[in-house]
């Protein structure tokens, strides 16, 4: 297993501190990172819609909140639809932000505790650093599929067992 396995946390919602969004951010990274037999750094911020929203705002182009954002430290290498992609090199993954607001309701909504909810959010924004997408239903199956063995890894159920969205 490799060792360097790096998550840095930047809290700027005092909610995350009492959600212990270090502890999920540590284990969700860890879990990601050593399912692909790599090392390397990740860094999670908490905050909550209003910065996300912001966020989406500047770097998507959609004025509005959304649960979870995550940057890319390189550009994925093209691949074939539903091919896993090649891990990036480098050891710094990029950077992923996850709303406070957001992440309640939905987990809320769904039925789901919000541990769980957050660290499929965080495997899920982590998967997309390592260069998976959700643009076609190949490479959504490949990511969905990926997500679900790190998750059962972390005693978390299926997170799509009950709902169809990606």
């Amino acid at each position: 297993m490799p060792e360097d396995i790096t998550t840095d946390c930047v809290i700027e919602d005092d909610r995350w501190e009492a959600a212990g969004l270090e502890d999920l951010a540590a284990r969700a990274v860890t879990a990601t990172l050593e399912w692909h037999r790599i090392g390397g750094e990740v860094v999670v911020m908490g905050c909550d819609d209003a910065r996300i929203a912001a966020l989406n705002a500047d770097f998507r182009g959609k004025d509005r909140a959304t649960n979870v954002l995550s940057w890319p430290s390189v550009e994925p290498v093209p691949r074939a639809p539903g091919a896993a992609p090649a891990m990036p090199d480098t050891d710094e993954f990029g950077d992923i932000a996850i709303a406070y607001d957001t992440c309640a309701a939905e987990a809320l909504a769904q039925g789901k505790p919000f541990a769980h909810h957050v660290t499929h959010l965080l495997v899920h924004a982590c998967l997309h650093l390592l260069g998976y997408d959700h643009e076609n239903d190949a490479d959504a199956d490949v990511m969905e599929q990926t997500e679900r063995q790190i998750l059962a890894g972390l005693n978390i159920p299926d997170p799509y067992e009950e709902t169809s969205e990606r």
